[in-house]
């Protein structure tokens, strides 16, 4: 291994910007990822960056499978509307309007 190796990066540990619950979707900066437990306002947590999660989902939303999904901040929900929002993955399956979530295989690249 590499002397300058750090860690693997899946699960990185992140001051809260805002108290979370885990399971809950979380930007940091550019960073995006799911708390793997409760933490309160700038408390650490760690953040999973990579995998496939059910995330809720803007409801009137029509997704398909491997399309690229964005996380509205604000709303605290997946949507395909790129515009004020981050990347975050691709959807695994379809969700369709209306639905409530999607499957989402996490990009783990921010």
């Amino acid at each position: 291994m590499a002397t300058n190796f750090v860690q693997p990066g899946e699960n990185l540990t992140v001051t809260a910007p805002e108290a979370v619950v885990s399971g809950d979707g979380v930007i940091v900066g550019d960073l995006f990822g799911i708390a793997s437990f409760d933490a309160e306002t700038a408390e650490d947590v760690v953040l999973v960056t990579e995998g496939v999660f059910t995330l809720n989902k803007v409801s009137t939303d029509a997704i398909a499978q491997c399309e690229r999904v964005y996380w509205d901040d604000s709303a605290k929900l997946v949507t395909t509307t790129a515009s004020g929002n981050a990347l975050i993955g691709v959807a695994i399956a379809t969700a369709g309007n209306p639905s409530g979530s999607v499957n989402v295989r996490l990009n783990g690249a921010f």
